[in-house]
């Protein structure tokens, strides 16, 4: 969770508050979020795609304000700071307003530092400065009435230790719209074409039900550590939570399932697709080799025949039999593929 930072940052006639994945102004109290549609496709490519649609009303006359869309440099990654300001985790940013696709700026926020935004060309970052953040910045002009913004984005979710991947979404800053509240919200989160299994911390549900919308999917209630958390499966489907006068107290994190037995050395495959080879044959054990080899064909349900392997992904929560699944590898991902020949 990233310190909140005022912060006057390509303004125009209007600042904004930088904070968070996330469209905001600075106190605006004429402009509500009526609706906020968040979609979410977790790919086999190492990104995600996100797509953010919202439908805002301004209560007051036509104005301009400056909208922003700030996103934290995930911790020790060691990444150099980009010389244009762009993230480097970020590609194909987009902007459309009430149907026109609009320009935006791009700026680099530097924490501690109040006055000015942080240009890496003119300025040297601190030692002490550890964590920074980008921000895309656009003027927005809101006729009287309902406006509608989309944005979207690809971002590199690789994350390394501990987890296969990791897509934080701030959403706190709703809050700085009048009223405090989205409207009407959905969350959706996508893995078309692939499997993909994962937690959402239950701190920003309460317990409301998620929804399989879509393909296959199963969803239950579990503990990571200590904190609740929401647990879903998915294959080539969709899971959906939506929610009335929604005031969000957290922000998402979308974290691949490996974290849950990071530590379980007991458990060296886990209970969960998305470990990577290094961690599934480390064992070096002939039967961690074979069932390694047969985790892409598990994750699309293959009906096992084998004893051995029919009562191992038996007992895998994930696994959803599909006796209507023809085995073959002819949309089998590289790393799948790599998957198989390394655990011969």
């Amino acid at each position: 969770m990233a310190v909140m930072i005022p912060v006057g940052l390509c303004a125009n006639d209007a600042e904004y508050f930088a904070r968070g994945s996330h469209l905001e102004p600075l106190g605006e109290q004429d402009i509500s979020v009526k609706s906020e549609v968040l979609s979410i496709n977790l790919g086999d490519d190492g990104y995600a795609t996100v797509d953010v649609q919202y439908v805002f009303f301004n209560h007051g006359p036509a104005k301009t304000v400056t909208m922003g869309f700030e996103a934290l440099m995930p911790y020790n990654t060691g990444d150099s700071i980009t010389a244009d300001a762009r993230h480097p985790y970020i590609n194909d940013f987009t902007v459309v307003m009430n149907d026109k696709s609009l320009n935006y700026r791009n700026s680099l926020v530097q924490p501690g530092s109040l006055d000015k935004p942080y240009d890496p060309s003119r300025d040297t970052l601190p030692e002490e400065a550890v964590r920074y953040a980008y921000a895309y910045c656009f003027d927005a002009h809101f006729v009287k009435g309902e406006n509608k913004v989309h944005h979207t984005y690809r971002y590199n979710m690789s994350f390394g230790v501990g987890r296969a991947f990791i897509v934080p979404y701030w959403l706190t800053p709703a809050s700085r719209w009048r009223g405090g509240k989205i409207g009407d919200f959905t969350l959706r989160i996508s893995a078309l074409n692939t499997a993909k299994h994962f937690v959402l911390s239950e701190s920003l549900f309460h317990g409301s039900r998620f929804v399989i919308t879509g393909g296959k999917g199963k969803i239950r209630r579990n503990k990571v550590y200590g904190e609740d958390v929401v647990e879903v499966a998915l294959r080539n489907g969709t899971v959906e939570w939506h929610g009335r006068d929604f005031n969000p107290n957290d922000d998402i994190e979308i974290i691949s399932a490996d974290i849950m037995t990071f530590f379980d050395e007991s458990s060296p495959l886990g209970s969960f697709y998305d470990r990577g080879p290094y961690y599934v044959i480390s064992y070096d054990r002939e039967v961690d080799r074979r069932i390694a080899r047969n985790l892409p064909y598990a994750s699309r349900g293959y009906v096992f025949k084998d004893p051995k392997l029919k009562r191992f992904f038996g007992k895998l929560w994930w696994y959803m039999p599909d006796p209507s699944w023809k085995p073959s590898t002819a949309d089998f991902t590289p790393r799948e593929l790599r998957l198989i020949n390394e655990g011969k």
